[in-house]
């Protein structure tokens, strides 16, 4: 009979108007992999927070059981000293600190008045090549993209001494291929007798490496499904979660009324802004039509984020070269100000590091990439901001308290609509969209499609650029196929297959 590393009983945590944990109670087997999950805000990451001591014991009603002893943690470093590691859905790297001194801070190698760096750099490189990351260690944090961010965060885990490592969305950023890498090596781990407490919204990963699955719904433990005993489909896991069946992932699109080219982008070229004879786009063309959703497929590191970035107002990369036409007319975007002035939105994958003020409230994101429709004379009209914040609030569903909650607060999804609602703000023709549903449930994921399929049929440009193929197949009228910073392949919807799509991109990184 497998032991019982950790029960949670009756966890009940409170804030201000709301109760977050209802009586939760988990169990997790030792050497099992034991997934959580539910919509956003239904409380997994709190209840993960309440088991690290990111919630301290005295902030919440309950108790914890670890390895058989009761744990009543202050602080997130008492919790790790029993082995317990959390990996949080928001990256927790320094960003001018190399790759090396981020996964060994708090965790020095070396003497107490002296860092060993060899040894740090080495055993970096080291946990870097388990993860799969072949950046080197001495790279500035800053100088990779989210999705590596990740895998820098999984590495520096593995850097202590786990026992329990609590993984909250690890493969948001990561595309099909990649997530699929990391979820083989959770499963390598548990033959090595790691346990793992995993937190994602994409369910056919769950099914795929989960032993056991807790369903968590408005705070409340709904029940724990056992893959040897129990359907663990995604159909039963989503019904579990919403309470209610979801028949349709991908909203169907009422009819389509593509019209005139709205963005082109021809011989496109971008070199990297640190090392300057790296080309990181190489001479890319595409185009998209108005009321027309255009997709980018490809694998981490193709150059989607950059070709996207640079075509923004030149906000990455240098020595960019090619031409760029909005509506037929050549254009030169120095700046993002300007990209916004031609009705160009970019609506990025990193919400919470660079699309939001966390600690803003809703109603003060809403307006900020237009300010001038708020204000006169540089003085912002409080009552203009209270209107569109409310408005985009009915508009997307926002669910929050008031429009003065702040942004921080809010589940990942609903961050997402005050983002989205931010640019809609801005009345963009053009919109390209970076991972939009990142870190987001199937529930608010149908939403924001809703979102898309609105924009289009007002005659908006859509480029939506995604690590998640059923998401590119279920939205997209066309999709481009990019590979180490070309364009390899364009398919219709019609003939597009993942099969398709992943063959392409291999057959061109072998340089046929």
């Amino acid at each position: 009979m497998a032991n019982m590393m950790l029960e949670m009983r009756n966890i009940t945590k409170r804030f201000p108007g709301v109760k977050a944990l209802d009586n939760v109670n988990l169990q997790v087997e030792e050497g099992e992999i034991h997934a959580l999950v539910g919509e956003n805000g239904a409380g997994k990451s709190t209840l993960m927070n309440v088991l690290s001591g990111i919630y301290p014991y005295g902030s919440y009603e309950g108790e914890i059981l670890y390895q058989g002893e009761e744990c009543r943690f202050s602080e997130i470093k008492d919790s790790e000293e029993k082995g317990i590691v959390i990996i949080h859905q928001e990256l927790a790297l320094v960003p001018y600190m190399t790759i090396g001194e981020n996964m060994f801070l708090g965790n020095e190698r070396g003497l107490r008045y002296g860092i060993n760096w060899e040894e740090t750099y080495t055993k970096a490189n080291e946990l870097l090549n388990t993860v799969g990351l072949r950046e080197p260690s001495r790279t500035l944090v800053k100088d990779i993209g989210v999705g590596k961010q990740q895998l820098v965060e999984i590495a520096k885990a593995l850097a202590k001494n786990v026992k329990l490592l609590i993984l909250d969305e690890p493969t948001a950023s990561l595309n099909e291929a990649d997530s699929r890498k990391l979820l083989d090596l959770l499963l390598q781990f548990k033959k090595e007798g790691l346990t793992s407490i995993i937190i994602s919204h994409k369910l056919n990963e769950i099914s795929y490496v989960a032993d056991k699955i807790t369903i968590i719904r408005d705070g409340a433990t709904i029940e724990t499904l056992n893959n040897k005993t129990d359907d663990i489909s995604e159909e039963r896991i989503i019904r579990g979660m919403v309470g209610r069946e979801l028949i349709d992932r991908f909203p169907k699109r009422s009819e389509s009324h593509i019209g005139e080219i709205g963005l082109e982008v021809r011989n496109w070229n971008v070199y990297h802004p640190l090392y300057h004879g790296r080309k990181v786009v190489d001479d890319v063309s595409f185009h998209v039509r108005k009321g027309e959703v255009v997709g980018i497929a490809g694998l981490m590191g193709a150059g989607r984020t950059e070709l996207a970035l640079s075509i923004f107002g030149k906000s990455y990369g240098t020595n960019i070269s090619g031409t760029l036409l909005i509506d037929s007319q050549e254009v030169n975007l120095k700046n993002t100000r300007q990209a916004i002035d031609k009705k160009l939105a970019y609506i990025t994958e990193d919400r919470k590091g660079d699309g939001l003020i966390l600690d803003n409230p809703i109603r003060i994101n809403t307006t900020l990439a237009k300010m001038d429709k708020v204000s006169k004379n540089g003085i912002i009209d409080k009552d203009l901001e209270v209107i569109a914040a409310n408005d985009y609030i009915q508009k997307l569903k926002t669910k929050c308290t008031s429009m003065e909650q702040v942004v921080g607060n809010l589940s990942g999804g609903n961050q997402q609509k005050v983002l989205v609602g931010k640019w809609m703000f801005a009345d963009p023709d053009i919109l390209i969209l970076d991972e939009p549903t990142r870190g987001i449930d199937v529930g608010a994921k149908y939403e924001i499609y809703c979102i898309i399929n609105q924009l289009v049929a007002e005659g908006k440009s859509i480029l939506l650029i995604s690590s998640e193929l059923p998401e590119l197949l279920g939205m997209c009228d066309r999709i481009y196929i990019m590979n180490e910073g070309r364009m390899v392949g364009e398919v219709m919807k019609e003939e597009a297959t993942q099969e398709l799509i992943m063959g392409q991109i291999l057959k061109s990184s072998k340089g046929v």
